[in-house]
């Protein structure tokens, strides 16, 4: 059996732990390691925290994360089918196909839109 084909996924592997450790290592002994009462404390983008953090959200901001979502996949999924379509041939059954799969994803993506907009999802009064 020859495993030279898996050197350089080892070497990688190697690599990725040695980086690691070396700079968890570095920052433990050149790092500063002054302890005081603010070091420790919990950092919300320069303000003190308050209150709790388990504060209901409104169900809109998940909407609108699910749409995001939607619409992020739509892209991933059509920038391949893109670079693709220009070499099938026009007119035979194959391209056909592609395209009925592509219209078919679109519909679905169009039906998730339409119902975050009938949600009121994109209002923001």
């Amino acid at each position: 059996m020859d495993l030279s084909s898996y050197l350089p996924i080892l070497l990688l592997i190697t690599m990725a732990v040695v980086f690691a450790v070396a700079n968890i290592s570095l920052t433990l002994a050149l790092g500063p390691s002054r302890q005081g009462p603010v070091k420790g404390t919990t950092y919300e983008s320069g303000m003190d925290p308050f209150g709790t953090a388990r504060k209901r959200f409104n169900v809109r901001f998940y909407l609108i994360a699910m749409v995001f979502l939607v619409f992020d996949i739509e892209i991933i999924f059509l920038y391949p089918w893109a670079v693709a379509f220009p070499n099938l041939q026009a007119g035979t059954t194959e391209s056909w196909v592609w395209l009925g799969r592509i219209l078919f994803f679109l519909l679905t993506t169009v039906v998730a839109y339409v119902y975050g907009y009938r949600k009121g999802v994109f209002r923001f009064d």
